[in-house]
């Protein structure tokens, strides 16, 4: 059921042309000109009518020449030839002034950013900067002394940010794509509630120079695009190492298996939360639906580690960054600062260095939690958000409902993962919702195929255009022929081996396994006929692993794999009373593992009814 403002958005868009990249450069070839599509953008511009998008939108002569100038080049070497684009307002544009949503802490930059600079040159023309969260710092898109963006499908609903008016400009079918940010989840909870494609690339691989930072060591720019073919084309343009910002990283891009052999996370229902939203519970069961009908395999994981993690971006030591990044002006202006913006980077007062490093050893123990889990998944498939909330429930609740919002989204850069967020459907309402797929780092072009695949299982139209989506593009990535899958499969001359103890992940003797290029394969149990024993003496601790006869415990292990020959040295160096044996995991698979000699075992405890050996030592 569309709301009446979709209705009148339908009406003034009977005419709309699609922005997307391949329509546009059709248009191109048939001899339309950049200048033309200019003046039409400007022109629906005004008919939509929201000034709230845009913090600075160039004057239409100043972009007709950007576009006549840009006449004189070769389409065919342009890559991003005509194409209009936004730029979230704290990037910097050397055409207008720098305001992160706040007009005192505005400067003037003597040079774009590295990122607009790529995609001017690649033939692309920036319309205007758009309006944010002020300081990137919210997941709602109402902290701005700018205005609130009208939400495209029902105005008495929030856009979402931080990047609200890049993602309305783009589901608005206004530019091609926009620039945003995404620190917590501004990239893609926007493009959720605008039924278009959010990419949130790995940290480091689009340049931030020219970024007013929010969480420099977190900080992403990201994508808002129409399609995931458009989104991934951005990205080649835009990303590369730059040596000038402190944070860039060179690429080492992965792929991912096909959709047949896909194996796809999704977390146990505790850990799934809709705010008492059925209808957004229901679009995510239908998404995973739609998962499997294109092939992949479902694979129920714990969630727990990357839930835990969540909080830990307003509620650690990450919030003092944003401290670091405007407290200066914070002490010398306070007032200029939204209320719930100012109290929130206020907080970042409380956490010192001693603070500081217990957040870090925190994060890392999750981040060692979180690989055991991608040992068993290639990607992740999460609702983008839980919900959405109308404007008089984020005045009457601005952090609670914010911090719902980032339920699925806070995790992301700081486990180092790559994400896209892609449309999931309609609620009755008429409301949109989005589906998030996530990545180990540097498989964000493999997203974009995956993303592009699950939108045209979706189908549906353009943003909250009347424009329908175009048949299914799966991006072009001649780049990535070749480069090893985020989880290769196991090759002949690699043997597997379970490890149940002092070799963990984690745990002292684990680099005898990774010098000799161990790789870890996956966690899981044994079936349950085997009982672990605590050995007595040694240097470091270890455990005891013995099959019994009849009934025992099923032992959580990790298995590794290792090169033939690394094996072979790996075997050699085993002390007695350990050795290889052959062990049987849980669903059946048989792998070698360790095994203990049963005269070791007389003077050791029995702690099989622990699980494990991490659970046995946490209980010491």
């Amino acid at each position: 059921m569309a709301n009446l403002h979709q209705q009148d958005l339908t009406q003034q868009g009977s005419h709309q042309q699609s922005l997307d990249l391949r329509a546009l450069r059709q248009r191109y070839r048939d001899g339309e000109t950049p200048e033309s599509v200019i003046a039409q953008i400007y022109e629906q511009i005004a008919a939509y009518g929201d000034p709230a998008i845009w913090i600075y939108l160039a004057p239409l002569a100043d972009s007709l020449q950007r576009a006549r100038a840009l006449q004189q080049q070769d389409l065919s070497l342009l890559p991003l030839y005509g194409v209009p684009f936004a730029i979230k307002d704290n990037i910097d544009w050397e055409a207008s002034p720098t305001t992160a949503g706040c007009p005192a802490f505005a400067y003037q930059p003597t040079a774009s950013a590295t990122v607009v600079q790529k995609l001017c040159a690649a033939g692309a023309i920036p319309i205007g900067k758009t309006n944010l969260d002020q300081f990137a710092t919210g997941l709602v898109g109402t902290r701005s002394p700018y205005g609130i963006c009208r939400n495209p499908f029902d105005a008495r609903f929030i856009p979402g940010g931080s990047s609200s008016g890049s993602g309305v400009a783009v589901a608005a079918g206004l530019v091609s794509f926009a620039l945003g940010t995404d620190t917590a989840g501004s990239g893609r909870v926007p493009a959720a509630f605008g039924n278009i494609v959010g990419l949130k690339p790995t940290k480091g691989q689009i340049s931030t120079k020219g970024l007013v930072p929010a969480v420099r060591s977190l900080d992403c720019i990201s994508i808002f695009a129409l399609t995931c073919a458009d989104a991934a084309t951005v990205l080649q343009v835009a990303g590369g190492f730059d040596p000038e910002d402190a944070f860039s990283r060179a690429a080492l891009p992965l792929t991912l298996p096909d959709l047949t052999a896909l194996r796809v996370g999704v977390p146990d229902s505790q850990h799934l939360k809709f705010f008492e939203n059925a209808a957004a519970e229901q679009n995510y069961q239908a998404a995973l639906e739609r998962l499997w009908h294109l092939g992949c395999q479902p694979v129920p994981i714990d969630f727990r580690p990357f839930a835990e993690t969540v909080p830990l971006l307003y509620q650690g030591a990450w919030v003092a960054e944003r401290l670091a990044a405007v407290g200066d002006f914070l002490a010398q202006q306070p007032e200029a600062i939204d209320p719930t913006v100012r109290q929130i980077i206020a907080d970042g007062s409380q956490y010192d260095a001693v603070a500081a490093y217990r957040s870090f050893y925190q994060l890392a123990e999750l981040k060692r939690q979180a690989e055991l889990q991608w040992a068993q998944m290639d990607v992740l498939a999460l609702p983008t958000t839980g919900t959405i909330y109308s404007l008089a429930a984020v005045e009457a609740e601005p952090l609670k409902l914010n911090s719902n919002l980032g339920t699925y989204t806070n995790f992301v850069n700081l486990l180092d993962l790559a994400a896209i967020a892609v449309p999931n459907g309609f609620q009755p309402d008429g409301l949109p919702t989005g589906l998030s797929l996530i990545a180990p780092a540097w498989t964000d072009q493999a997203l974009c195929r995956l993303g592009a695949a699950y939108h045209a299982a979706v189908g549906g139209l353009l943003g909250a255009t009347t424009v329908p989506l175009p048949p299914l593009e799966l991006p072009e990535l001649p780049e990535l022929a070749g480069l090893p899958t985020c989880i290769e499969p196991s090759q002949p001359d690699w043997i597997k081996i379970a490890v149940v103890g002092a070799h963990l992940s984690g745990q002292p003797l684990n680099p005898q396994l990774t010098n000799e290029q161990g790789r870890l394969v996956r966690a899981c149990r044994t079936q349950p006929i085997y009982r672990l024993y605590a050995l007595a003496g040694g240097a470091v601790p270890k455990p005891g692993l013995v099959r019994m006869n009849g009934q025992g415990y099923a032992v959580e292990l990790e298995v590794w794999e290792l090169p033939a020959a690394g094996f072979g040295r790996f075997v050699n160096n085993i002390p007695s009373p350990l050795g290889i044996g052959t062990i049987i995991l849980e669903d059946g698979e048989v792998v070698k593992g360790f095994l203990c000699e049963p005269f070791a075992l007389e003077a050791a405890p029995d702690i099989s009814q622990f699980g494990g050996w991490r659970a046995y030592l946490a209980s010491l």
